[in-house]
């Protein structure tokens, strides 16, 4: 990949014209991503662009050595047969080479797009058949064999281009479509060789709506649709990284979220290019807590079940602690918890001078370790998004001194569209809108949004389309959502999700299902009501944290299934459910519930990609436990 750099977080670049990264982004009109690419080769082609950790080291790459690498693979790709409109398919781990391919493709003016590596080889073939894809990049030996278990149903591939050699030669020499990294880079430099200009030749001209990539959606409540995101939409998006967050050249992030979600491209690949942010590349999902210290990011997006178990994995380590540490840790986490609910309520900002000894004593006694030992002790913007977050996670984060915001955006507004702010927030609330994006609710709750990030449609869908962006050019997001007395927005819940009990109340489960995941012991909840009498719940247990507590209570057990079944452990849980009805409403408590006997899984078709949980299927699965609530 390129020179190997120590096992640290780097120093900040100095660029070397001042300000010329603004230069090269949005307000130099509307350029493509290999555009900006190209931009910073000339402006600091020896500047380090990109890090992967790799066999425990980190190695980096420069823009020069970025763009030469983009240049080949594209050259590659031609020789391959790729063109202008092409569909071309990434189904790996997040990588550098996962951004090459995306950029060698655009540079064609063909249109990428990600399959999450979670994904089987049926919502593989799915994908493929879908978009029409034309090649498919595969990471090893693992996606390769999901990709020769379905390539003949999938006519329109024409390549396979594998980016790591171990375990996969036999594929590679039994079918002749199927190609290693290496032999099309060398397939590049050939073309290159013959015709220096070939790759800019083949390089159509750009318009602002030309489709740039598509980005399938999650499918909570039917197949995938391929969400077209235009040129305009990106500059938009990079535009409001440096308006609303101040994103440049001084930033760093740990790239750990899968590339096929929007944000995770936004705050990566968009950020890198339009904004000059340096991208580290965790070794594995393993690693990520490892690298989290290493890299010390000055950016970070996390998903709620990420910023979960970073509370929960807290929480269970302190109840490994000594008594002297449990104690420092109850009393030190009492005052920060203290301290931010004044500035959340709007109180003096400034702390007496009591206060201020206190809270310094807590930051050195309890707070520096937990900041320190998590890797967020660099973030200076923490953005929570993709699911409505527990407002206890954020206060959580926030009296560590995490600068954590909850925001609201998705995959057909290219990420974000409102947000709250460091210096400008409300728990509970996702914020205001940002500028550019217009807001209104309409009769029945419904968030409608409207702006230049909304995107061009689905792809080949066009009911679909029509369903989702209205006459008027309102994208329906499918939340219900209010605004606030302080006049933010607050998300109830999907407007698919909302339950109307026996009685004829109006539920959000998602409210529920938060209060209750804020416990380091549940997982996954899942609410049931709908035309029922009184709610209940199907509850998943984060098996670690249960265990560890098993174990601390004496109590033997062999299986998962055997550690939910013990009566403890339903106890347990029992607290836990009893502790979240009492900030309920009588009509919205959790009358009753029943622990899973495994774990969900996509394989399964219980999750999606993103790990949300599929819940007509979860209810289907399991309707004699939900039955038996009911009895």
């Amino acid at each position: 990949m390129g020179a190997v750099a120590p096992d640290r977080a780097p120093e900040p670049r100095t660029v070397e014209a001042a300000d010329e990264w603004r230069r090269t982004g949005v307000e130099a009109g509307c350029p493509t991503l290999p555009e900006l690419l190209r931009r910073w080769e000339q402006v600091s082609p020896q500047g380090v662009a990109l890090r992967a950790k790799r066999q425990g080291r980190w190695e980096e790459l420069t823009y020069a050595a970025w763009a030469r690498t983009v240049r080949r693979l594209a050259g590659g790709l031609l020789a391959l047969g790729v063109r202008a409109g092409d569909r071309v398919a990434i189904q790996s781990e997040n990588r550098p080479e996962w951004f090459h391919a995306t950029l060698a493709a655009q540079e064609l003016g063909a249109v990428p797009f990600g399959v999450y590596p979670t994904n089987p080889a049926a919502e593989l073939a799915y994908q493929l058949a879908d978009a029409g894809a034309t090649v498919l990049v595969a990471e090893d030996q693992e996606q390769l064999d999901k990709a020769v278990e379905v390539l003949d149903d999938c006519p329109t591939v024409q390549a396979v281009l594998v980016l790591e050699r171990r375990g996969t030669g036999p594929a590679i020499a039994a079918d002749e479509r199927i190609h290693h990294l290496d032999d099309v880079l060398a397939l590049g430099d050939d073309v290159l060789a013959t015709e220096p200009s070939a790759v800019e030749h083949a390089r159509p001209d750009v318009d602002p709506d030309d489709v740039a990539v598509m980005i399938y959606t999650s499918g909570t409540t039917g197949p995938p649709k391929g969400a077209l995101v235009t040129w305009r939409n990106i500059t938009e998006a990079i535009r409001l990284q440096v308006e609303v967050f101040d994103v440049g050249p001084h930033d760093e992030v740990l790239s750990y979220l899968p590339l096929c979600h929007v944000a995770e491209q936004v705050m990566s690949l968009y950020s890198a290019l339009g904004c000059g942010v340096r991208v580290n590349f965790a070794e594995s999902i393993e690693t990520v807590q490892a690298d989290l210290r290493a890299v010390r990011p000055t950016l970070l997006f996390a998903v709620p079940r990420i910023s979960e178990k970073l509370m929960s994995g807290m929480q269970d380590r302190v109840a490994d602690a000594t008594r002297l540490k449990r104690v420092a840790y109850r009393w030190g986490r009492g005052l920060s918890l203290w301290l931010v609910d004044r500035r959340l309520a709007r109180q003096p900002s400034t702390p007496r001078w009591y206060e201020r000894v206190l809270a310094a004593l807590a930051w050195v006694l309890v707070d520096r370790s937990l900041r320190k030992h998590s890797g967020l002790c660099r973030v200076r913007v923490a953005i929570s998004g993709g699911a409505p977050v527990a407002p206890e996670v954020l206060r959580f984060l926030l009296s560590l001194g995490v600068p954590v915001v909850e925001a609201f955006g998705m995959t057909e507004s290219t990420g974000l569209a409102i947000t709250n702010l460091p210096d400008d927030l409300e728990l509970g609330s996702v914020g205001r809108p940002v500028p550019g994006v217009e807001v209104r609710l309409a009769e029945d709750g419904e968030l409608l949004l409207r702006g230049r990030s909304v995107f061009a449609g689905y792809y080949q869908r066009p009911e679909a389309t029509a369903e989702t962006i209205d006459a008027d050019g309102w994208l329906h997001t499918g939340d219900v959502a209010e605004w606030t007395q302080g006049g933010r927005l607050r998300l109830t819940d999907r407007k698919k999700d909302i339950i109307i009990t026996a009685g004829g109340k109006n539920l959000a489960p998602s409210e529920i299902e938060n209060r209750i995941k804020v416990s380091p012991y549940v997982k996954e909840a899942v609410v049931i009501g709908d035309g029922r009498r009184y709610i209940t719940a199907l509850l998943q247990i984060e098996h670690e944290t249960v265990a560890n507590w098993a174990q601390r209570q004496g109590i033997a057990f062999t299986t998962f299934r055997d550690l939910v079944e013990r009566p403890e452990v339903v106890s347990l849980l029992s607290e836990v459910v009893d502790e979240a009805n009492g900030d309920l409403a009588r009509v919205e408590q959790v009358k009753r519930f029943r622990l899973l006997p495994r774990e969900l899984d996509q394989d399964d078709d219980e999750l999606t990609a993103t790990q949300k949980v599929r819940r007509r299927v979860v209810a289907d699965r399991y309707a004699s436990l939900i039955e038996e609530m009911y009895h």
